[in-house]
Formats: C-alpha cells, sequence, structure tokens
C-alpha cells in the first residue's frame, strides 16, 4: 500500500517556481538566493497547513452539532 502525501496544489507549484526563478535572476549572492527561497518555503507551509486545518475544524463544529440535536431529540 502507497502512503499518499499531502501534495502542493499544481498552481501553488508553479507559483514557487516561476518566484525561485525570480529569486535567482535578482539576486547574485547564492547564500543570500537560499536564504529568501527558505523564508518563501516557510510562508508557503505555513498557510498550507491553516487551509488544511480549517476543513477539519468545520467538519468537527457539524458532527457536535448534529451530535448534539441527536441528543435533544432523545431527551
Amino acid at each position: 500500500m502507497r502512503m499518499e502525501k499531502n501534495k502542493l496544489p499544481k498552481s501553488l507549484r508553479k507559483h514557487i517556481r516561476s518566484e525561485k526563478a525570480r529569486i535567482r535572476r535578482g539576486v547574485l549572492d547564492l547564500q543570500k538566493q537560499t536564504e529568501l527561497i527558505g523564508d518563501m518555503y516557510k510562508k508557503i507551509s505555513a498557510t498550507h497547513q491553516k487551509k488544511q486545518q480549517k476543513p477539519a475544524d468545520k467538519q468537527d463544529n457539524i458532527i457536535s452539532a448534529a451530535a448534539g440535536k441527536v441528543l435533544l431529540v432523545k431527551r
């Protein structure tokens, strides 16, 4: 069985690729390039993780609300 990783959407991967190219064209210092690219990845991963967590929280709220309604009906 293969375990699937959470892949980034194709549009986001294209954006990352173009931003990396822009950084590499604009900055000559290799150390500064790696620093800027690393910061970009940190920002993207933080926002991507937040977006991944929102649907789960929403679903938990729906389930708990449904469970509350069932408890009210049974009483």
